[in-house]
């Protein structure tokens, strides 16, 4: 019997269920198994068929980091119609939401190989304690770097090169992104949450109702369409925010008043010190992680701010580009850490090493033909967008660039989000350090600066470091030191 009652032979092609008589049996068994996973449900991870266990992950996952890259290039779209100095705005102040996504990002790594360890033990007030701590030390931690943030706008902007005719274009659009960063906070906690207990369907069904809000109201709020105020640039960011807010309602609902895998009561609703400094513990290196990649991107547009901005304006929507790339292949990375941190808890660390495999192959074969049409296709790409002839070219010239590592840069996620799973997030941490603080930005300076290649030299020094993230990622998980890891 399958784990929903149903006969198990004989089997379809992902060993779920009866195979249909009627024509064609393999798509109307994966029809059901897509349905499955959109659907979510109640499934034990460390059990069930490994392959279908990674289908039933990957596909809400991928499907929830399809629409969060959907909107990164939608919102570009329509503020690249406001002109170069506000794309530039716009790319300064992603580069410094990096740092708020990888304080998010590193809490949430903890949330997700808490949650999934606890729920392998078969703990789920476990993992109910664990997600209230993780959730309360982030609304914390966002309120204190909302509030510096968002008094600093213009000042961050000035320190990171921004012209002022750029300030006063878009100032107000980095102050209101900054200052609202609860909701990143939140939206990114939650849904690790739910990922780490299994419930990847809600992750999805969440980051599409805040995305679809956002596509909504950001040409609405940017060009004051109907009755909505005429915001500019800094309509993006008030459009964002609205759309992530209605999204973390709809997470909380669905944390307090639904039955399934993760549940939370009013009884899990206190401060648990103990549990905390477990949280915390694997936090602390997760933040450093991504701190150390995030704030070499700030590092990276830095480089590139003196070559004006054309060349702002290009890496910018490049960027969006590789984003709207690696967003769904960050998806099977994430299934891949549920898997490990869910199988370490029920000591099946074989069984956890295989998964990772599984899925780092699947993304090599995704980011690959992604890869391939990157490098073939970059110039009528980049010209979808709006702007200057400048700014298609280097857009171009960086995607193509880039778009070169991919099929190595597949395994690096995997492998790094398999380590962060198992609650080893240590070792990606010194990794990340060697790899983007010793390697990459002393090497972009090198090659834009004294070896005379300008912005390219900085596009190819990102290329050249994710690539060594990578190889060097599949040496030290071969290792396995990773399956001993406490959590």
């Amino acid at each position: 019997m399958t784990s929903d009652g149903s006969s198990s032979s004989p089997r379809g092609p992902l060993g779920d269920g009866p195979a249909v008589s009627a024509s064609p049996p393999g798509v109307r068994s994966l029809f059901r198994e897509v349905l499955a996973a959109l659907t979510g449900g109640s499934h034990d991870y460390t059990s069930e068929r490994l392959n279908r266990a990674i289908f039933l992950l990957a596909i809400p996952m991928v499907l929830e980091m399809v629409m969060e890259s959907i909107f990164a290039v939608v919102d570009i779209f329509w503020v690249s119609h406001l002109g170069s100095d506000a794309v530039a705005v716009v790319g300064i102040t992603e580069s410094m939401m990096a740092i708020i996504y990888a304080v998010a990002m590193g809490l949430s790594m903890a949330g997700t190989a808490v949650v999934a360890r606890r729920i392998g033990e078969k703990d789920p007030d476990g993992a109910a304690r664990a997600a209230v701590q993780v959730i309360g030390l982030g609304v914390v931690l966002s309120l204190v770097l909302g509030l510096i943030g968002g008094v600093l706008a213009p000042h961050l902007l000035a320190a990171m090169g921004a012209s002022p005719e750029a300030i006063a274009k878009g100032g107000s659009f980095t102050r209101v992104m900054l200052g609202g960063n609860i909701t990143v906070f939140l939206i990114f906690l939650i849904n690790a949450v739910f990922r780490g207990a299994g419930d990847a369907a809600i992750a999805m069904r969440t980051l599409w109702l805040a995305n679809i809000l956002n596509i909504a109201l950001g040409p609405c709020f940017i060009f004051g369409w109907g009755p909505f105020p005429e915001l500019g640039v800094a309509g993006a960011a008030v459009a964002t925010s609205v759309g992530r807010g209605i999204g973390v309602l709809y997470q909380l609902t669905c944390l307090i008043r639904r039955s399934g895998q993760l549940t939370v009561r009013r009884r899990h609703l206190r401060f648990e010190p103990q549990v905390l400094g477990s949280v915390v513990r694997i936090a602390v290196t997760g933040v450093g992680q991504m701190l150390i990649g995030t704030t070499s991107w700030v590092g990276m547009t830095r480089l590139m701010a003196p070559f004006g901005s054309m060349a702002l304006a290009g890496y910018a929507v490049a960027m969006r580009l590789v984003m709207f790339a690696i967003l769904p292949a960050w998806g099977l990375s994430n299934a891949a850490a549920t898997l490990v941190g869910q199988n370490l808890g029920a000591k099946h660390p074989a069984r956890a090493e295989q998964a990772v495999w599984t899925a780092a192959r699947y993304n090599f074969y995704f980011l690959g033909g992604v890869g391939i049409l990157f490098v073939v296709l970059a110039g009528p790409i980049v010209r979808l967008f709006p702007g200057e002839p400048g700014m298609h070219e280097f857009g171009a010239t960086a995607l193509r660039i880039i778009g070169l590592g991919f099929p190595l840069y597949a395994y690096g996620l995997v492998l790094s989000s398999a380590f962060n799973g198992a609650g080893d997030t240590r070792t990606p941490t010194l990794m990340n350090f060697f790899c983007f603080w010793v390697w990459e930005i002393p090497l972009a300076w090198a090659l834009a600066r004294p070896l005379g290649l300008g912005p390219k030299g900085v596009i190819i020094a990102i290329a050249v470091a994710f690539s060594t993230l990578a190889v060097m990622s599949v040496v030290v998980f071969r290792r396995g030191a990773w399956k001993t890891q406490r959590v």
